[in-house]
């Protein structure tokens, strides 16, 4: 299953190698073992690396003549999958010492950090390395610390899964094994979450060992870069850090308070029109549904939350206007605004704290948005007038919103409305919106949300699937799939 899901997000394997003819094979045939798509950049091997490349079946081969470094590799490894159409790249060197077995650790670090770049932390305790090794991984972690601000505790690790359309500084890039740290530091400037994964690590005894490094060579390089890295962190680094703490903190503010302010003109008119207007009561409400309903659109696909890419889709054309019960998966406050935008007829069941919010429950009250609690027997009444009236009923079947955006267990009591109301069901599939405004937050994530209206389930289709448990059950089976695939699309834009 996770090689499928590897390529459903859009992930593949680069493995830049220089003279490991006695190792890339079986590297390559490992890692083919869990991941379908497999990259190999050949940085001019002058043995017979070509030819092991040439007979393994399967794989995409990068070659070139001369030996450029191992960064001059991972750009062409890089450039190549983005050409193939892949999201992301999981690097794997090529000596043999990482276990291809941990792609799994990377596939689920992804899946709960779209986006990230994810560090594999090599677990080195009771390993046997040369002190040069492991003073060179502590200097790295202290320089990456002086010029980021952040901490990782292993910073020279080849074993990572890189957000291809997220790296900066590529054209910047050294040639040689430092570019990985430069690849680190350019990614922490500019916003992209570090991750770090423990992962295992193998090391052959030390005569079997394949090293390119040049301790005096390459420490001078190295210190020389360092100084130009700590000298571009003060003049570029650190300003653009502060710069996005700044933006995070205006867009979340920024969105308070246009929220404040049209709840601040909008309550006082809706309360004067409620008191005084000569319209019907059934007018009045209506007019607040439209009021929201637009609202909504002109917020979500007008105006827009800054930071934040909205987007809808309908799997067939849907005539809005025909009641029916909508259910959705549950992540944010933003939830309803979301649905909002396809149709004023619409009525949701709300938690208690909601229609008492001192702020908008004015609104939510004479919307006619109704409690859970006050228990199906009472609500079924008011349900069935406001379906004749032409409303359709949405209700959150998990309940609650969900902390980590997965689809939480589904409540039967959705589904015996939609029987009891002889309702069609109409599932909106939500994505997004609990990582731009997460659970127990108040500040706002740049991100993506995208809900989807999928066709509707009928009478009969419900009826077939059992009684209200098994509806419930299976639904939220078809929910889980349907959310993975749109996450598995989605997560690949992030």
């Amino acid at each position: 299953m996770s090689r499928q899901t590897l390529r459903e997000r859009g992930i593949c394997v680069v493995i830049p190698t220089y003279n490991n003819c006695t190792t890339i094979a079986a590297v390559v045939e490992q890692a083919k073992c869990y991941c379908d798509d497999v990259i190999v950049v050949n940085d001019g091997s002058t043995d017979n690396t070509a030819a092991i490349l040439s007979a393994i079946e399967g794989i995409t081969v990068v070659d070139y003549a001369a030996n450029r470094g191992k960064g001059y590799a991972l750009k062409q490894g890089f450039k190549r999958a983005l050409a193939m159409g892949f999201a992301y790249a999981i690097t794997i060197d090529a000596d043999g010492q990482h276990y291809p077995s941990d792609i799994e650790f990377f596939l689920k670090a992804n899946q709960a950090n779209p986006g990230a770049l994810i560090i594999g932390s090599r677990r080195l305790d009771g390993v046997d390395r040369s002190k040069g090794s492991s003073f060179a991984n502590k200097f790295s972690n202290f320089w990456f610390a002086v010029q980021t601000l952040s901490y990782l505790k292993d910073t020279q690790t080849g074993y990572r899964l890189y957000p291809l359309k997220k790296l900066w500084g590529l054209r910047f890039l050294t040639s040689r094994y430092e570019s990985e740290l430069e690849l680190l530091v350019f990614s922490s400037w500019h916003g992209v979450k570090l991750v770090p994964i423990d992962v295992n690590v193998y090391y052959p005894p030390r005569e079997q060992r394949v090293s390119h490094f040049r301790p005096f060579a390459d420490f001078a390089r190295i210190s020389v870069l360092n100084t130009v890295l700590c000298v571009v962190a003060v003049i570029y680094g650190w300003p653009c850090k502060l710069f996005r703490l700044c933006q995070t903190i205006f867009c979340t503010v920024y969105s308070l308070l246009f929220f404040l302010t049209a709840t601040f003109f909008i309550l006082p008119f809706v309360w004067l029109y409620l008191k005084i207007g000569r319209a019907a009561i059934e007018q009045k409400r209506e007019f607040i549904h439209r009021l929201l309903y637009r609202f909504a659109r002109f917020v979500m696909l007008r105006h827009g939350i800054p930071g934040v890419s909205f987007t809808h889709r309908l799997a067939e054309p849907i005539d809005f206007a025909k009641p029916r019960l909508v259910v959705c998966n549950h992540q944010s406050h933003l939830d309803l605004m979301c649905q909002l935008i396809f149709t004023p007829k619409i009525v949701f069941l709300t938690n208690e704290w909601v229609w008492h919010n001192p702020f908008y429950g004015l609104l939510i009250r004479n919307a006619e948005y109704l409690p859970v609690s006050e228990g199906l027997d009472t609500l079924l009444p008011r349900l069935r007038s406001l379906v004749d009236r032409g409303y359709s009923i949405a209700v959150f079947p998990e309940g609650t919103r969900s902390t980590d955006c997965t689809i939480g267990r589904f409540h039967k009591g959705a589904f015996l409305l939609a029987e009891q109301l002889n309702l069609e069901v109409l599932p909106m599939v939500l994505y997004g919106a609990g990582r731009v405004l997460k659970k127990r937050t108040y500040h706002l994530n740049r991100g993506i949300i995208h809900i989807e209206v999928e066709r509707p389930f009928d009478c009969q289709q419900m009826s077939q699937m059992g009684d209200y448990q098994a509806q419930a059950k299976a639904m939220r089976r078809w929910y889980r799939e349907r959310y993975e695939k749109l996450v598995n699309e989605k997560d690949q834009l992030v």
